[in-house]
């Protein structure tokens, strides 16, 4: 495990007055409006806690997010529907499916293609919101994707294409294909005067934090722990957070796998400029297989993050594990390769890490925040992990 800790930005500031409670109301709101909304659920691991030394740990338990076993739809249909708001001049402030798929708009919805690359569970949001607006999507996966990930695409109608290179080059492909044909370019990492879209894909996360947020109550985390591929799930649920909880709030830890730590890579340059980790990227963690940050989320992440570390794929491995045969009581969580990434690092810190452990300030009255993001979405790989003894 590497650890870096961020002790040189903490007197800079960045907007974020985009990520604010009420925003993230608004959102999860749209959200709710969905025939199949239902809130995930914010598991306590009280038993878990207690082996391990810490006053409580929290899983927010993503795989049941619109029965599309990943928290990823929340980002695609956000974007989407503000595209659809802006093409479609659709004047109320308040967005909702009935709105976005009501008939006056559907003979010029079903015209539109959605365009985005993806690791799986991206690209299946992005096709499924298409799906239910009737309108086309096509998605490129990068080399080595899952078989189940691309049938899942498929199954949407869309049309799924996986490319000879790694993620970072299929959404350069993905970008391409969308600029020449005038297609809707769905993507979470911004760039140039591309921004609008990344940052409404960031504020559809927005959902399961502010979730989490009145679930815990009177609670508060003291660590919260966020994985991170181009780092926009994690830059937009630590500036929800530090909206949420301002002087009260919580200890950030970037996760990462060691070969596509590119906001690591980053924060340790310290030069003002992105750092890209370029080649296969391999590692079993296949949502956080990305070597390009996403720009709005770094300079969030640069100031608000505690500390960021990159983790070899056995930690992910540890955290199915653990997620997969609670203690006593506690309840089961099915956590796939990315999802678990966070709590096998809070495991690993736990457990073998006692200096980075001490500097965090993790200690017996600490409550720390984990959000499995994915289930099973590759079960041939999940089984064979968790079933490993």
């Amino acid at each position: 495990m590497k650890v870096l800790y961020n002790n040189k930005n903490k007197e800079q500031k960045v907007d974020i007055k985009n990520f604010s409670l009420q925003k993230a109301q608004e959102v999860c709101e749209f959200h709710k409006s969905f025939p199949n909304y239902n809130q995930t659920d914010l598991v306590e691991l009280k038993n878990l806690a207690i082996k391990n030394g810490v006053k409580d740990i929290y899983v927010k338990d993503e795989s049941t997010r619109f029965g599309l076993n990943s928290f990823k739809v929340l980002g695609g249909s956000y974007a989407i529907a503000k595209e659809l708001q802006k093409i479609l001049g659709i004047e109320s402030s308040v967005l909702s499916y009935g709105e976005i798929t009501s008939k006056k708009y559907h003979d010029i919805v079903k015209k539109m293609t959605f365009v985005s690359a993806t690791d799986g569970n991206h690209g299946r949001g992005v096709a499924a919101m298409a799906q239910e607006l009737g309108a086309n999507a096509i998605i490129y996966m990068p080399k080595g994707s899952a078989k189940e990930r691309y049938d899942n695409i498929v199954k949407t109608g869309a049309k799924c294409i996986i490319t000879d290179c790694n993620y970072d080059d299929s959404v350069r492909i993905a970008t391409q294909i969308a600029q020449e044909n005038n297609w809707i370019y769905v993507q979470d990492t911004a760039f140039g005067d591309y921004q609008d879209i990344p940052l409404h894909i960031m504020q559809g996360y927005m959902t399961m934090a502010y979730e989490a947020y009145k679930s815990l109550g009177d609670t508060v985390p003291t660590h919260i722990f966020l994985q991170a591929g181009v780092g926009s799930m994690a830059g937009a649920v630590t500036a929800f957070f530090a909206n949420a909880y301002k002087d009260k709030m919580p200890k950030i830890i970037i996760v990462e796998p060691n070969n596509a730590g590119c906001i690591f890579k980053t924060a340790k340059a310290n030069d003002g400029k992105l750092h890209y980790v370029k080649g296969e990227l391999k590692t079993i963690m296949a949502g956080l297989s990305c070597g390009e940050p996403c720009s709005i989320a770094f300079k969030i992440l640069n100031v608000y993050a505690s500390a960021f570390t990159k983790v070899a794929d056995s930690v992910a491995k540890n955290g199915m594990r653990t997620l997969a045969y609670p203690i006593g009581n506690d309840k089961k969580i099915v956590s796939g390769e990315s999802g678990a990434a966070g709590i096998g690092t809070v495991l690993e810190i736990l457990k073998h890490e006692p200096e980075v452990k001490k500097k965090l300030g993790i200690n017996s009255k600490s409550v720390i925040l984990c959000f499995s993001t994915e289930g099973d979405t590759d079960k041939q790989s999940y089984n064979k992990i968790v079933n490993k003894k």
